[in-house]
């Protein structure tokens, strides 16, 4: 390793579904082999924090299902060194498992698949694994290159030997950083503490960050006065692979955002907002209507996303990006503003503080008791987004002179341009007075008796008019385009 490089603290993230005891290994491993003291306020809230394994340390993330995760999915980032995917033997492959794989599959981390509660009698292992190669993960006992372990975090079977993979899978990557990259993190949780205002907590992807930095995000910037560790203690710098907690932003970032360090805050300030377009750009896609779909129990769920996933989508894709049973959660409302994504429930009620939250985030939230009601909604939902929006552009006006021909919804008129410019094939609106009598289009253009494209300002025209109303001397006519958005 060359003088300009540092070796990475390795990250790593443990996905699963609820209650696959993902805290329940983190808990082990913590109070077993790390040397360190309970984290309090912050640091315990987004559990993250640093642990020595084997003289290693190593930055565990404990939010698999935060905003952050999901922000970072829709932009292709990638957060973590290392995945543990965990799944509960008695519980098998579940929603959140299927979005923890989405994510390893789009991100291509190195991942190690631990097959939890073997301590308790099962016949699943063997089937969860045919669903896991189903789904893109096969492990190496089914003929794959993904690792996999047998563990119980209840009574510490396979712990040791999931610490022994970690670091090998560590050492395997050769995780090194050089020192004099420039300085990228992502905010991992962030709030407002009443003495002292915003605060993030941030991962550090590359390069180092240093107390008295000056850093931008896309929705914010300011001057770090205030830098810790995972353990709220004081620090002068992070280096790559770490957690810091942040003082300094003016106002909270969101959680996701990427975070780089600027030579002053004039480049902060227009950082921000060339990071900001260029996020919008990725995350917004106009082509599929975004969906987090939630229902009171689970066969009602199944039975609602088979039917809107049979829906027609030729031109507007419907792309489910949560699913799952209870009420609407404020981390539903927060994945919703980051994916831009609607809220459908079915027989569903709203958590405390939900309400509040859905009108402050611009979430559109549908709830429905009857099956057939709800997928009526999407396909109109779906032929509304499909259909372009329409833009009236304005070219010229005509004062009519006079009437040489009129038959059934056609008139040959004639007068002369008094503002702008009359084209061929443009649309036309007949005004008399301030009432519009009618409307309709240009068939034939002509100037001095000569077919014309274009006859411009103090010009007069001759117009063959197809259209309703019976146009008359001192009419006034608006000629437009309409432009598809």
């Amino acid at each position: 390793m060359d003088k300009n490089s540092a070796k990475k603290i390795p990250v790593v993230v443990i996905l699963g579904h609820v209650d696959a005891g993902k805290s329940s290994i983190l808990d082990f491993i913590r109070k077993t082999k790390i040397v360190e003291k309970e984290s309090g306020g912050i640091t315990q809230h987004v559990g993250v924090y640093e642990s020595e394994l084997k003289n290693q340390r190593v930055t565990f993330i404990d939010t698999p299902g935060h905003a952050a995760f999901s922000t970072i999915r829709s932009r292709g980032a990638k957060i973590a060194d290392i995945a543990i995917l965990v799944i509960a033997v008695d519980q098998g492959i579940l929603p959140q498992t299927k979005e923890a794989i989405a994510y390893l599959k789009e991100t291509k981390i190195p991942t190690i698949v631990v097959f939890n509660k073997t301590d308790l009698p099962s016949e699943k292992l063997n089937a969860i694994k045919g669903q896991l190669n189903k789904e893109g993960i096969t492990v190496e006992s089914m003929g794959g290159l993904i690792p996999s372990l047998n563990i119980s975090a209840k009574t510490g079977q396979g712990m040791d030997d999931l610490i022994d993979m970690i670091l090998l899978l560590s050492e395997m990557g050769e995780l090194k950083t050089k020192t004099s990259d420039s300085m990228q993190g992502i905010v991992i949780e962030s709030n407002s503490d009443s003495f002292r205002g915003p605060i993030a907590v941030i991962i550090i992807k590359q390069g180092v960050l240093s107390s008295g930095d000056i850093i931008a995000t896309p929705s914010t910037c300011g001057k770090i006065k205030g830098l810790f560790d995972f353990e709220n203690k004081k620090i002068s710098q992070a280096n790559s692979g770490q957690a810091a907690i942040v003082l300094g932003f003016n106002q909270v970032p969101k959680a996701g955002e990427i975070v780089q360090v600027c030579k002053d805050l004039d480049e902060a300030r227009a950082l921000a907002k060339e990071i900001e377009n260029e996020i919008k750009l990725e995350i917004n896609d106009e082509e599929s209507f975004n969906i987090i779909l939630k229902a009171d129990v689970n066969s009602s769920l199944e039975a609602i996303k088979t039917v809107l996933q049979g829906m027609p989508q030729d031109k507007m894709k419907i792309n489910i990006i949560a699913s799952e049973t209870g009420d609407i959660s404020q981390n539903n409302v927060t994945l919703a503003q980051n994916m831009n994504a609607d809220i459908i429930g079915f027989n569903v009620g709203l958590n405390s503080g939900v309400r509040g939250l859905l009108e402050k985030a611009n979430v559109k939230f549908s709830n429905f008791d009857i099956i057939y009601k709800l997928t009526e909604y999407v396909a109109e939902e779906l032929k509304r987004r499909r259909e372009p929006e329409e833009s009236r552009r304005e070219i010229g006006k005509l004062e009519v002179l006079a009437i040489f021909k009129t038959e059934k919804n056609r008139q040959i008129i004639g007068g002369n341009v008094i503002e702008g410019q009359i084209e061929k094939s443009a649309k036309l609106d007949v005004f008399r007075g301030k009432d519009k009598i009618g409307q309709g289009k240009i068939v034939n253009l002509e100037c001095r008796k000569k077919k014309m494209d274009i006859v411009p300002k103090g010009q007069q025209a001759g117009i063959l008019y197809e259209g309703t109303g019976r146009i008359e001397e001192g009419d006034l006519i608006e000629a437009y385009f309409i432009d598809l958005l």
